[in-house]
């Protein structure tokens, strides 16, 4: 007979209490095997693939589409067939109908009734053809090959697939779902995305054209858009309870500099203009913060949960703000400080493209010291921006742009940039902070001082 076993919804990260229902990937009355992906979640940090530790058949599901599901709360229940030695099956039953079995037999009952851990959840695959991978249980556990359908056969017979429609080459969760809150047929758009993937722009294309087609053939008054609350749901949710804690527990100000970045900027053409990998300003600016730290270990920290001493971090883990799919994100690049000029560049562009594509796990996202802020892509000169929580430093760049400047005592038209520096005030003076800048803007303007740091 078969035993209904429940499968909860596990810690899917840092610090994670619940995870939005984004994409069931099952049916009820659906064969599965063990460490099949079952749920497409949405949590505070990433979009991931949660797989299910048993085999068996479908029974029930719980929550909707675009529900939180806290953390310990049951997503599915599964029928398992205890009998017949099957293969995925995570716990066994065979104690009574085996205790009269050979030594080996024994040996195999026992290990069946322990359950497989599940040490792994789906993520994107940053790799070839943009597919999703999993990180289970099936590789680190000994089993025999997966047999599913075969071992519960005798629960329920599954249905044959009916034919299906031809695949839509979208591989986002958040796209088919704005495409479908939007009323658009994925099937009849064409992709802008490699291989014709549809991206979040074409349905936004889409949905555009749609409106603008009645717009302009009965050109009615202008719309009244309609009020309304937009609940604070997932990644959005998170950032706001973070700021709100930064903003309330940390005593941060601001200083800044304006800084002549020609000489950084020409410094960069000719490390370009040699064979290799490009070096991106971003790069620069990171190498300069590294070695900057070094000088000012003080603002590699932070406060302790309790504020009752500062904890100093003997590793760089440099956070830097990215443009998602899913809104402004912070991957973190580890140990920044033991990484050269062209390393660091080889991470920001992977960490960067992964975050375009929705793809960055929660351990890319998590356990920053220190953050760089690059807001001059944004085409604005400052900012005072809330620290990321709980850091006690960021620095700030602004757009490098065309200036008059006084350069060698003489007006000339310079390549100039802000520099703005927000600090934790608990863990150092203002004398500290504006040592920090002013050794970066030195850098900025002079990058020939970063070889004395060699």
């Amino acid at each position: 007979m078969p035993v209904v076993r429940e499968f909860r919804l596990p810690d899917l990260g840092e610090g994670l209490t619940g995870a939005e229902v984004v994409r069931w990937m099952v049916e009820v009355g659906e064969v599965i095997a063990v460490d099949q992906p079952v749920v497409e979640v949405e949590t505070a940090k990433a979009v991931v693939e949660v797989p299910c530790p048993y085999g068996g058949v479908v029974t029930a599901r719980y929550g909707e589409e675009g529900e939180e599901i806290a953390v310990g709360a049951p997503l599915v229940t599964v029928a398992v067939a205890t009998s017949g030695g099957a293969a995925d099956e995570p716990v066994g039953s065979a104690g009574s109908a085996g205790s009269a079995g050979s030594g080996a037999g024994r040996a195999h009952a026992a290990s069946a009734e322990v359950e497989r851990p599940l040490v792994g959840y789906g993520v994107a695959e940053t790799g070839k053809g943009g597919r999703r991978r999993r990180v289970g249980v099936a590789a680190q556990v000994a089993a025999p090959a997966v047999t599913a359908p075969a071992a519960v056969a005798a629960v329920v017979a599954p249905a044959p697939a009916p034919a299906g429609p031809a695949v839509v080459p979208v591989i986002s969760p958040l796209v088919r779902r704005l495409a479908r809150e939007q009323g658009v047929d994925l099937a009849a758009l064409t992709g802008s995305g490699p291989d014709g993937l549809i991206m979040r722009a074409d349905v936004e294309r889409a949905v555009a054209a749609k409106v603008a087609a009645p717009a302009a053939a009965a050109r009615p008054a202008a719309p009244v858009v309609p009020e309304g609350v937009i609940p604070l749901r997932g990644l959005r949710k998170a950032v706001a309870e973070k700021l709100s804690r930064s903003h309330r527990e940390i005593p941060a100000a601001t200083c800044w500099v304006d800084a002549d970045a020609t000489e950084l900027m020409a410094l960069r053409r000719q490390l370009n203009a040699t064979p290799g990998p490009k070096v991106s300003v971003l790069a620069l600016l990171a190498r300069i913060c590294t070695v900057a730290l070094a000088r000012f270990p003080e603002l590699n920290s932070s406060v302790t949960e309790d504020g009752s001493g500062i904890v100093r971090h003997s590793a760089v883990h440099l956070g830097f703000a990215a443009q998602g799919e899913r809104g402004l994100v912070v991957p973190v690049v580890r140990d920044a400080q033991a990484r050269s000029t062209e390393q660091l560049g080889e991470e920001l562009g992977r960490l960067t493209e992964a975050a375009r594509s929705g793809a960055l796990t929660p351990a890319e996202l998590t356990g920053g010291t220190f953050t760089l802020n690059n807001y001059g892509v944004f085409g604005v000169d400052g900012s005072t921006p809330i620290l990321n929580h709980p850091e006690a430093a960021m620095l700030g760049v602004g757009r490098i742009v065309a200036k008059p400047w006084v350069h060698a005592g003489e007006l000339a038209v310079r390549e100039v940039t802000q520099l703005s520096f927000t600090f934790d005030h608990r863990v150092c003076d203002g004398g500290t902070a504006g040592g920090f800048l002013r050794f970066v803007a030195d850098c900025v303007e002079q990058p020939g001082m970063l070889l004395r740091q060699l």
